[in-house]
C-alpha cells in the first residue's frame, strides 16, 4: 500500500525541456539592484540554469519602480556588461541582453513619451501593476505605449487577483491589443492554488503570449524544473504557438 503510494506521487522524467521557444524574456539577474539576484557568482549561477533547461537566450528584465528601484537604463547596462564579461571569461555560450519590467506608477507615462524605455527586442515593453488593484490609468498607460509605437506585454497576469474568476477580464485586456506574458512557474502552484487555476484557465482560453520564468533566485530554478513535469507546460512548450522565438533574433 506504502509503495503504490509512493508510486501515485511519483512524477514523471520529462522528455522535453524549453529548447524549442529558445528565449527566456522575464527575469531579475543583474546582481544587486533589485530584488533578484544579489551577486554575480549567483547570477551566473542561475544562468547556467537557465541554460541547462534549453535556453539559449536570455532577456533579463531587472525592475524599474520610482518608490523601490530607481534602475535607469545606464544602470541596466552596466550590470549587463558586468555579466557578459564574466560569462565569456568562464566561456559560458549563451547570449544575454537586457531591457526592464516596468512598474505602473506616475512615472511611467513621462517614459513612455520620451522614449526613455528598454524594449524586448524592438518594441515589445514589459510591464506590471499593482496586486492590490488595478489602476485607474491600465487601460491609457497601454494605449500610450501603442501611440508611441511600443507593444505593451502585462507582466504574470495570472498573480493579479482582481482579475481572476472572470476569463472576460483577461479578454478584455487582449482584445486592447496587449500581450500576456505568463510565468511559467504559476502552472506548478508555485504561488498558490488559486493562481495556479487562473494560469491553467488562461491556456486553455489560448489568451497567453509568452512565458517567462521571472526567475529571481535558486527556488524559482527548482520551480522550473520541476514545471516540466507539469501536463500544461508541455502543452505550452510543445503545442502552444508561443511567440517567445520571435525575439531570438
Amino acid at each position: 500500500m506504502l509503495f503504490d503510494l509512493f508510486k501515485k506521487k511519483q512524477k514523471k522524467t520529462p522528455d522535453f525541456d524549453f529548447s524549442s521557444i529558445k528565449v527566456d524574456l522575464h527575469s531579475h539577474l543583474i546582481p544587486a539592484i533589485d530584488d533578484g539576484s544579489q551577486s554575480l557568482e549567483d547570477s551566473i549561477d542561475l544562468i547556467l540554469q537557465l541554460k541547462s533547461l534549453g535556453f539559449e537566450k536570455i532577456i533579463t528584465t531587472p525592475h524599474i519602480m520610482a518608490d523601490f528601484y530607481r534602475n535607469t537604463p545606464e544602470i541596466i547596462n552596466k550590470g549587463l556588461d558586468i555579466m557578459r564579461e564574466e560569462l565569456a571569461k568562464q566561456n559560458i555560450n549563451i547570449e544575454i541582453n537586457a531591457a526592464a519590467e516596468y512598474y505602473l506608477d506616475e512615472t511611467l507615462e513621462a517614459k513612455v513619451e520620451k522614449k526613455e524605455v528598454l524594449t524586448l527586442g524592438n518594441d515589445f515593453l514589459l510591464f506590471e501593476i499593482s496586486f492590490v488593484n488595478c489602476p485607474a490609468s491600465f487601460f491609457d498607460i497601454i494605449k500610450k505605449m501603442q501611440d508611441k509605437g511600443y507593444k505593451p506585454v502585462l507582466a504574470h497576469p495570472e498573480r493579479y487577483p482582481f482579475f481572476a474568476g472572470s476569463i472576460e477580464n483577461f479578454q478584455k485586456i487582449k482584445e486592447t491589443g496587449c500581450y500576456l506574458q505568463l510565468n511559467t512557474i504559476s502552472l506548478t502552484g508555485y504561488y498558490g492554488k488559486p493562481t495556479q487555476k487562473t494560469a491553467e484557465e488562461l491556456v486553455d482560453k489560448y489568451l497567453i503570449d509568452f512565458i517567462g520564468s521571472d526567475m529571481h533566485h535558486d527556488k524559482h530554478a527548482s520551480a522550473l524544473r520541476d514545471a516540466l513535469t507539469f501536463p500544461y507546460v508541455e502543452r505550452l512548450v510543445k503545442d502552444y504557438q508561443l511567440q517567445n522565438i520571435l525575439l531570438y533574433d
